[in-house]
């Protein structure tokens, strides 16, 4: 078996996994039905693509032809190139600075925690490198092992809406505005997530007043100056001044 062929399997566990505790928490009472179908798409959606890859690899294997390695591009190559990688490389390089770390393959002792952490450096690094389609990829994993962590909902959220948006995808738009939305309540006081929403809000017809409102949200929460350099455009665009 390939490195990658693993790398696929273990992901599809991690799916399957988070999706079984997704069940348990609906059933104990501790996620909402809404809750649920938003992690039940999302890791439906990444298990399905999991399988068409390994079934591509599989495929390759069998036939011994040598080819490029098949990316999965969920509707991103093409439409985020424009909007998204520019836009969300200058995001994520203002709002949480890339840390030091080593890839998460091969190191099979690593806690959860641990393996989350690792996801995220990856992820950064890939953003900050333009490799959006992987940088996906490592936010979702997180998911798979933390359904509630802010950072990742909010990447996979501008992301989706991204992709959904050049695509002219609702469905996929709606999925990333409801991750967005899920990372402003579970951190509240958190600017990020909501710098996000508000620039999603902006970007969408007849959304305005809710652009407005949730940048002045954003301004309340004290964001970093490097989170107002990004903000500062569409804050004149709507009228309004950082104090």
């Amino acid at each position: 078996m390939s490195r990658r062929e693993q790398q696929v399997r273990d992901e599809m566990t991690l799916r399957r996994a988070s999706l079984d505790d997704a069940r348990r928490e609906v059933l104990a009472g501790e996620l909402s039905e809404a809750e649920f179908l938003t992690i039940e798409r999302r890791e439906e959606a990444a298990l399905e693509r999991a399988g068409h890859d390994l079934e591509v690899l599989l495929a390759n294997t069998s036939t011994q032809v040598s080819r490029p390695r098949v990316r999965r591009t969920r509707l991103l190559v093409i439409g985020v190139v424009c909007f998204a990688l520019a836009l969300g490389v200058l995001l994520w390089s203002a709002l949480a600075p890339r840390q030091a770390g080593n890839s998460i393959t091969g190191s099979i002792a690593l806690s959860n925690a641990q393996k989350v952490q690792q996801y995220l450096t990856e992820a950064e690094a890939d953003v900050a490198n333009g490799n959006v389609v992987t940088a996906l990829d490592a936010y979702q994993n997180v998911l798979g092992l933390d359904p509630k962590n802010v950072q990742a909902l909010t990447q996979v959220g501008w992301l989706d809406f991204s992709a959904g948006s050049s695509d002219q995808d609702l469905a996929i738009m709606k999925v990333g505005v409801n991750d967005l939305r899920q990372a402003i309540l579970l951190a509240p006081r958190n600017p990020a997530p909501r710098l996000y929403y508000a620039i999603v809000a902006d970007s969408t017809p007849g959304n305005e007043a809710v652009a407005k409102a949730q940048f002045e949200e954003f301004l309340a929460l004290k964001p970093s100056a490097g989170q107002l350099a990004i903000a500062r455009p569409f804050l004149k665009k709507l009228g309004l001044r950082a104090s």
